[in-house]
């Protein structure tokens, strides 16, 4: 439950069409909701600006379930990240979208979308972490843009997007094998970049950590790096610079 949604219900007792006993009932979950295995975190939203998002991998689809359904009964939306079709098909609700790139599940979010976040990816196979922090960007309420495969094996792939780049609020940078592109687009633009290391590449990228190094020791000041195939927090955090 967020803001607009606890005024209107306070707005309603105020003006006598909310009896306070139904006001209560809509009220009684806050902070959180104990459903045995978990505490559904209704009051997330007020405290951060950012609901919670139900992490999928590691529990059973009955467990999911259970969890988006008492957000949805709450708030009428959801987001899951690390999903399956499987999960998805299981949990039959009307208008959930389950967007296969990333593994999401949604329903709800935002309909208002705001600023200009530029999400970019060095390779086609880091797509997967890209689409994660694209999606959940837009279900909170940004305007998203994406540009795939850009990566330093041809760089003049890139400049063909310099518009876009120029135009971006803030800029999120997926890459993986040797992680260079964050710190080319850091040298292209004075805009917030958030790199985010994806697990792609031969033996001696060891799932992600040679990319993560690279952009911790990038010579370019300021980029934010998260951690390996994190398309959410990157997402999260892009959203919260997009809307300042």
């Amino acid at each position: 439950m967020d803001n607009k949604k606890i005024k209107a219900v306070l707005q309603s007792v105020k003006s006598g069409k909310t009896p306070v006993n139904e006001a209560l009932d809509a009220l009684k979950h806050l902070p959180y909701e104990d459903i045995g295995y978990a505490k559904v975190d209704h009051h997330r939203h007020l405290r951060q600006g950012v609901p919670e998002v139900i992490f999928a991998s590691g529990k059973t689809d009955e467990q999911v379930i259970k969890i988006a359904m008492a957000m949805y009964k709450k708030s009428r939306s959801f987001l899951i990240s690390k999903a399956t079709k499987k999960t998805y098909n299981s949990l039959k609700i009307k208008n959930s979208i389950f967007h296969s790139a990333s593994g999401m599940i949604s329903i709800g979010g935002e309909k208002t979308k705001r600023g200009n976040i530029l999400v970019l990816t060095a390779g086609t196979s880091d797509i997967p972490a890209a689409e994660e922090a694209a999606v959940t960007a837009s279900f909170l309420g940004s305007k998203v843009n994406t540009v795939y495969d850009v990566g330093v094996a041809g760089l003049h792939r890139l400049m063909g997007n310099k518009d876009l780049i120029k135009e971006a609020k803030v800029i999120i940078v997926a890459a993986g094998m040797e992680g260079a592109l964050p710190s080319v687009i850091g040298g292209m633009t004075d805009k917030p970049i958030i790199a985010v290391p994806t697990s792609v590449g031969y033996g001696t990228s060891f799932g992600g950590i040679t990319a993560l190094f690279a952009m911790l020791n990038s010579c370019v000041p300021g980029i934010a790096v998260m951690n390996v195939d994190n398309g959410f927090g990157a997402g999260v955090l892009a959203h919260k610079i997009n809307t300042l």
